[in-house]
């Protein structure tokens, strides 16, 4: 990398462009500086004429971290290329906040490992636009949903070109993965089975499938451990540009692919690490990982997957969001409705509380002869 690519260089060299911002801050003058949204209210709290870049977003908030969605639109797009609950786009899976700072995002409290309680959220991606930039909240709780930001951009004098990818995050989530022997331990013969070709494409946790020319830049990767020992020992498998055996890339465990080794460590580095740990909150984990040096690069359509447990064994809770760029248009992609979203809790004793309402639709699980013994 030389001087003028680094991180900071921008600081070093002037740049035709004007800052702003647009945020919460109370117009009567008063300190009354956060908005209100109504249950079933859709609010914009940023709308943006460009050509232009978004280079900061600051929120902090009570609660609301699944029932509340952020969704963006580039360019007056007819679907919204953001779409993600609130907390889990910042990197906090489960409704769950806890500090960890990252190079694409942090967040800080005061109540660490705790549910649906007050954190600073902060995300420095790049997010370029051309015509516009439309940022939406929308609150599909119950209760009035409070909201302070900052959304800080700047504007220039000259379009972007056509090669410049727009910024897309999209999450996703199984409750729970379709295991066909959740009560085998990993790393056990049993569950030690072929898991390759088509049954891996198919019954793999899907993190991002997306059409068009653009570049995958990682995830977050949220896990409700039901089973209770370890949950990972799943491969990554990435498939670029359609189906082939093996696939492009093929990893070798689920910390692997987190960057990590030996199971999953409390640690939140630069480019991977835990925002949530296991350890600290009796079953949740949130993970991520950013391919920010090394982008996967795709000229038609990517599948980014994961095994749950090797050969996709396990039945846990997974959620995710996956962020990557790319040339617009974009393959238009939906959300779960709110109560399909919300965490599985446990009861006072301990136990899981499995809500059959809650939980997301499952396929037909079909046993070969190495699963059924």
């Amino acid at each position: 990398m030389s001087y003028s690519d680094g991180l900071l260089s921008s600081l070093t060299h002037l740049k035709n462009a004007k800052s702003f911002r647009a945020s919460s801050w109370d117009t009567t003058g008063r300190n009354n500086d956060a908005w209100d949204i109504a249950p079933g209210e859709t609010r914009v709290i940023a709308k943006i004429n460009g050509p232009g870049c978004i280079n900061h977003i600051w929120m902090t908030q009570p609660n609301g971290y699944r029932n509340v969605l952020i969704q963006m639109f580039w360019d007056d797009e007819e679907h919204p290329s953001v779409l993600c609950p609130l907390g889990d786009f910042f990197g906090l899976g489960n409704e769950i906040v806890n500090s960890y700072d990252s190079m694409l995002f942090s967040a800080s409290t005061h109540s660490n490992n705790q549910f649906n309680t007050g954190c600073a959220l902060n995300c420095y991606l790049q997010m370029p636009f051309n015509r516009s930039a439309r940022i939406e909240l929308v609150n599909e709780g119950d209760t009035s949903h409070r909201q302070y930001f900052y959304v800080d951009y700047e504007l220039y004098p000259n379009s972007h070109s056509e090669e410049v990818a727009y910024f897309h995050a999209q999450f996703h989530r199984e409750n729970p993965c379709d295991g066909w022997g959740h009560e085998i331990q990993v790393n056990t013969p049993e569950a030690n089975i072929i898991n390759a070709e088509r049954l891996a494409w198919d019954t793999n946790y899907l993190i991002l499938s997306a059409e068009g020319k653009g570049h995958y830049i990682g995830c977050n990767l949220s896990v409700s451990n039901f089973q209770g020992t370890w949950w990972g020992e799943g491969d990554d498998m990435i498939w670029i540009d359609g189906y082939k055996w093996p696939p492009d890339l093929h990893g070798t465990g689920s910390e692997d692919y987190l960057n990590q080794a030996w199971g999953m460590q409390k640690n939140a580095f630069a480019h991977n690490g835990s925002s949530i740990h296991e350890n600290d909150t009796n079953g949740y984990q949130t993970s991520y990982v950013y391919h920010l040096e090394n982008p996967i690069r795709f000229e038609k359509e990517i599948r980014v997957t994961i095994e749950h447990g090797h050969g996709n064994h396990l039945s846990n809770e997974t959620s995710s969001v996956a962020y990557w760029y790319q040339i617009e248009p974009h393959k238009p992609f939906s959300i779960l409705p709110v109560l399909q979203r919300k965490p599985v809790l446990r009861d006072e004793e301990g136990n899981w509380i499995i809500d059959e309402a809650s939980q997301t639709p499952t396929s037909d699980l079909i046993l070969n002869d190495e699963m059924k013994i």
